[in-house]
């Protein structure tokens, strides 16, 4: 389901389409209860309607909520608001990692603090016991001072249950929006 600026979901007003991926499509919206801008995953009315895609989608909000790490972007909650279900994420604004390596050599004193972020941040999933298959360069923002992960694989035997654990899947299903970053 595509969704116009100004369209309420909840206590969230949609400002613009930001991307899209397999699982839907990322929107920015206004938190009008917080006054903070966020970003809307939006389940497809497709997926929506299916209840074991609908209990996937359920659930990674779970798994994303376990994950707390300065270089994986929040969860602020579920949201679901006449028959339109999303994800309410951090905003991220900014280049990604995809658009740094489009502008050519990245030197390695950029490059150096990027992957020991990345590393971090994929570290501290897998303590949590959570596996992905891949990490593409559009799923992480990227700047000199910083790498942040809006887009992280959650494999399904971490999805299976209601309480949280750790997996040893690979399989993934995560939505890429193409524009994010941190201050």
């Amino acid at each position: 389901m595509s969704l116009s600026p100004g369209t309420r979901l909840g206590a969230y007003e949609v400002a613009d389409k930001i991307g899209a991926g397999g699982m839907g499509e990322v929107y920015r919206a206004r938190d009008t209860k917080l006054d903070r801008d966020v970003a809307l995953k939006v389940l497809p009315d497709l997926f929506a309607n299916d209840p074991e895609r609908l209990g996937r989608f359920q659930r990674e909000a779970k798994v994303l909520a376990s994950l707390n790490h300065p270089n994986i972007g929040s969860i602020y909650g579920l949201e679901e608001s006449g028959g339109v279900q999303a994800l309410v994420l951090e905003l991220i604004e900014g280049p990604t990692l995809a658009d740094r390596i489009a502008q050519g050599p990245i030197p390695i004193d950029e490059a150096l603090p990027i992957a020991r972020q990345i590393a971090e941040a994929l570290e501290a999933a897998h303590e949590q016991g959570f596996r992905s298959r891949w990490m593409i360069p559009c799923s992480w923002a990227a700047s000199r001072a910083s790498a942040i992960c809006f887009a992280m694989g959650i494999g399904p035997s971490a999805m299976r249950s209601a309480s949280v654990g750790p997996s040893t899947s690979s399989r993934t299903s995560a939505l890429v929006p193409s524009a994010s970053s941190r201050p």
